[in-house]
């Protein structure tokens, strides 16, 4: 079987390939000049250089291909809104158009939880929530969403898509520092602050067999969460802490706050600490059920600590003079402010009310 794969250098890609490898299949992968091969050493597979935006390129790519997995997309929520639009929404219309055109039996592609929205506090989510919210306000979650629009769009013109929904991804290989940036900038002591809220996180590797079984099992027209742990930040951050050896973040703000703060960041000069989208994306609880992709696909994560280990393991085994040292407590400021503000609250729960 001929299978072509979009973003097979990047932290998901690269699992579902090299999945794909001992499947079997003979593969070939389409990459930039500039793509970071780091990933692809020693995997059995053809590379075609191009650019997903080039649709020749992409039609030349899909030539006698029988199945697609379309992984790539970009998660940078620094970047523009046109830049995500295109990265996202426009490399999905094309590569899966080209799919269609090309007559390829099933297409395999990759969404995101966000594209689902997020649960209510204190719940979780499901393939049927609808989406709505202030999330949509953030770029990055709408160009998951149209993306996924676009390829059931394709879908209803006759390709067979099946569409997975990964929550946030952790594990070893992460080069280009996507959905594991939060634990270096963790190792790193670089969260200042943060705020209330949840997310998923599930290992990259389960994700990418999660692939492989929406080719083999999943229905086309259908999509599919593949998550595992629910973590309020509280929780993610005492594991990565009790995990690593580095004191986790000391001041969490309210919402409004944070938001000011990440403003009056983002006005100074050099890379902020955090953005306002990131705060906004934070604020919410990206907490999913993944009954569905259990049972229609016979899909098992597995446990999560390990996921936690092995994404601070690599970090560590990559920079180890860039990370702080096992025991390193915050800034004494943040200490202070943190304990002022814990104080704070602590009474304000305590005031009675009415």
């Amino acid at each position: 079987m001929s299978t072509l794969v979009t973003g097979g250098a990047g932290l998901l890609g690269s699992h579902v390939a090299r999945l794909l490898a001992e499947r079997g299949d003979d593969l070939r992968l389409i990459v930039r000049r500039t793509t970071r091969r780091d990933n692809l050493d020693g995997l059995d597979a053809r590379l075609i250089t191009g650019d997903l935006l080039d649709r020749t390129a992409v039609r030349r790519a899909m030539r006698g291909v029988d199945r697609v997995f379309h992984v790539a997309g970009m998660t940078n929520l620094r970047a523009s809104r046109q830049r995500l639009y295109r990265a996202n929404v426009e490399t999905t219309r094309i590569v899966l158009e080209e799919a269609l055109r090309a007559g390829v039996e099933r297409v395999v592609f990759t969404s995101s939880a966000v594209a689902v929205g997020p649960a209510a506090p204190g719940s979780t989510a499901d393939e049927n929530q609808r989406f709505s919210g202030d999330a949509a306000r953030v770029p990055y979650v709408t160009s998951k969403r149209e993306a996924e629009v676009e390829a059931l769009r394709i879908a209803a013109r006759g390709l067979p898509v099946v569409i997975v929904n990964p929550a946030h991804a952790f594990g070893r290989g992460d080069v280009n520092r996507s959905s594991t940036d939060v634990v270096r900038r963790f190792l790193r002591r670089e969260i200042p602050a943060y705020v209330d809220g949840a997310l998923n996180i599930v290992d990259a590797e389960d994700v990418a067999r999660g692939h492989l079984l929406a080719d083999e099992r999943g229905a086309p027209g259908e999509r599919y969460l593949l998550g595992n742990r629910n973590f309020t930040w509280d929780r993610l951050f005492a594991d990565l802490a009790r995990l690593s050896g580095v004191e986790p973040p000391a001041v969490k703000l309210p919402v409004a706050a944070a938001l000011a703060l990440a403003e009056a960041l983002q006005r100074l000069p050099g890379r902020p600490l955090l953005t306002v989208d990131e705060v906004r994306l934070a604020s919410h609880w990206w907490t999913v059920r993944s009954n569905k992709a259990r049972r229609e696909l016979g899909w098992t994560p597995s446990h999560h600590e390990d996921t936690l280990q092995a994404t601070i393991d690599w970090y560590r085994e990559r920079e180890p003079q860039r990370l702080a040292p096992v025991g390193a407590r915050q800034p004494l400021a943040l200490r202070v402010a943190g304990a002022a503000l814990g104080e704070l609250r602590g009474i304000a729960h305590r005031i009675p009310l009415g």
